[in-house]
């Protein structure tokens, strides 16, 4: 991820706050695992495990923005280290955020499971989009590590597979609600779980062009399929 410098405490000081985004990322991920599971099992040990996670999330964005903070304010960089920097700070904005949705997904899974909702729900779709959200937040942090493009942009594209599983979903849920009023109140709640888990994948997209925008200085943000092809030819 890192060029050296000229000053070995610099180097440090880049590799500190690249560590710890990883050390973020781990318990970001930690917390989708804990969410599938107890959305899968409908366990509620597993949602308190991924509530207990939260806090420790918005933690270490405080303690890595302050060091971005600290390093840009003390050693002005410049090029690639600030946009370095600068993609870091994305990142870390969109784990917490992640994060915020996995908590999410918790409370509602939760509520699911006090309000005795019908363990008859057709779940299987969601828990199949919560594993690709997971596995892209997983992947993401892998190519910005290695500020990998291509696996970036595969990134990129895999939350559009995301977000067509997201709509089929809702129209399952739709249906099911014409055909049975009375499952109006838990098809709405299955509605917001499936909006949590599409966020997630949101953020690891955004992640993703975060790496793209460190490792090649072009920012492809809303950028169509041809655009994104063009800007790493």
């Amino acid at each position: 991820m890192m060029e050296k410098h000229l000053s070995s405490q610099f180097d440090e000081e880049l590799s500190r706050i690249s560590t710890r985004v990883l050390e973020m990322g781990g318990v970001v991920e930690s917390q989708l695992r804990h969410a599938i599971y107890a959305l899968y099992q409908l366990d509620l040990l597993a949602t308190q495990q991924v509530l207990e996670l939260e806090e420790r999330v918005n933690r270490l964005e405080v303690e890595i923005d302050r060091d971005i903070t600290s390093v840009m304010s003390r050693r002005q960089p410049t090029a690639r280290d600030l946009r370095l920097l600068v993609g870091v700070s994305r990142v870390i904005v969109n784990l917490e955020r992640a994060g915020d949705e996995a908590a999410r997904i918790a409370r509602l899974i939760k509520d699911f499971i006090d309000t005795g909702a019908p363990r008859a729900l057709p779940i299987d779709d969601l828990v199949n989009a919560a594993k690709m959200a997971a596995e892209s937040i997983r992947a993401t942090l892998d190519a910005f590590a290695r500020l990998d493009v291509q696996a970036a942009i595969k990134v990129i594209d895999e939350d559009d597979r995301i977000d067509v599983v997201y709509e089929g979903f809702v129209r399952k849920l739709i249906t099911y609600m014409m055909e049975d009023p009375r499952m109006i109140t838990p098809c709405l709640g299955l509605m917001f779980l499936a909006q949590a888990v599409e966020r997630v994948g949101d953020h690891a997209k955004n992640i993703a062009e975060a790496a793209v925008y460190v490792a090649m200085g072009k920012d492809i943000r809303h950028a169509t399929l041809a655009e994104r092809e063009s800007a790493i030819k």
